[in-house]
């Protein structure tokens, strides 16, 4: 997996599904904020007039000459919590993410967010 601090040498690229199908560009990349290890990214889904940022999480992710490959279906990842294309996750819009790929959610110790964008 690359590192979130390559992102801007990724951002744009394909982002593939585990059969090899793009599913969108990668827009983002949203860190686990205790380790600031890259924990989701984000991929921008739909028509040119509807354009929005689903969620993908990372975890066993690899890329290839041009293109992120993650370990989700493209149906899945199209279905997955987004936001618009200028927006921002809320804290409030975190434990959906988690859910939607049944990932464990729990805020930090003093409440505090467990993703941040880079």
């Amino acid at each position: 997996m690359f590192e979130a601090s390559d992102i801007r040498e990724w951002r744009g690229h394909d982002v593939l599904d585990k059969d090899g199908h793009k599913i969108g560009a990668l827009e983002s990349i949203y860190v686990e904020t205790g380790t600031d290890e890259p924990f989701f990214a984000t991929v921008t889904v739909g028509l040119p007039t509807r354009r929005r940022l689903a969620f993908v999480p990372l975890a066993g992710a690899t890329v290839g000459p041009g293109y992120l490959k993650v370990t989700h279906s493209k149906d899945r990842v199209k279905k997955a919590p987004s936001i618009d294309i200028d927006g921002e996750l809320t804290a409030a819009q975190e434990p959906e993410v988690f859910a939607h790929y049944e990932l464990t959610y729990a805020p930090g110790a003093g409440g505090e967010r467990r993703l941040g964008r880079r």
